[in-house]
């Protein structure tokens, strides 16, 4: 384990708990919180936030999740585990995740409206970014 490198939620309170309040209000999205949590730990995976990995993994078992759908997020492409809308949300938080190379196709954005109103694309969109800057926030200091 690493020694924290800033103790950043202190130094910086008020970003801090504007992130926070970013994702309380997340929680109650109409998107539904076993959903933001699957996509949040599926980011965390990409992103190697053991922290992260650990919080999100243990609040979907808490909230009833199966072990082998946690088990085979790594491989959500191929699994058997996940609905339509998971899958579409899913492969919106990746290619968000690696914006850089993928740069948000259509073709990643266009299957969400089959299965998310215009609210929830924009919440959704909202959490995957939030998750990412958590993920920054706590691989870049050790956390």
């Amino acid at each position: 384990m690493s020694t924290l490198r800033l103790p950043y939620s202190q130094l910086s309170p008020d970003i801090y708990k504007g992130l926070l309040a970013a994702k309380k209000a997340l929680a109650g999205s109409s998107l539904g919180l076993p959903l933001i949590e699957l996509v949040y730990l599926r980011i965390s995976q990409i992103n190697g936030c053991a922290f992260c990995l650990e919080m999100h993994a243990r609040a979907l078992r808490d909230g009833g999740t199966p072990q082998a759908k946690l088990d085979s997020l790594a491989g959500w492409h191929i699994s058997g585990h996940f609905s339509e809308a998971e899958r579409a949300a899913l492969a919106w938080a990746e290619s968000l995740t690696d914006i850089a190379r993928t740069h948000a196709p259509d073709e990643v954005f266009e299957p969400l409206k089959a299965h998310f109103d215009d609210v929830q694309i924009s919440d959704l969109t909202y959490a995957i970014s939030l998750m990412n800057a958590f993920n920054r926030l706590a691989i870049s200091m050790r956390q």
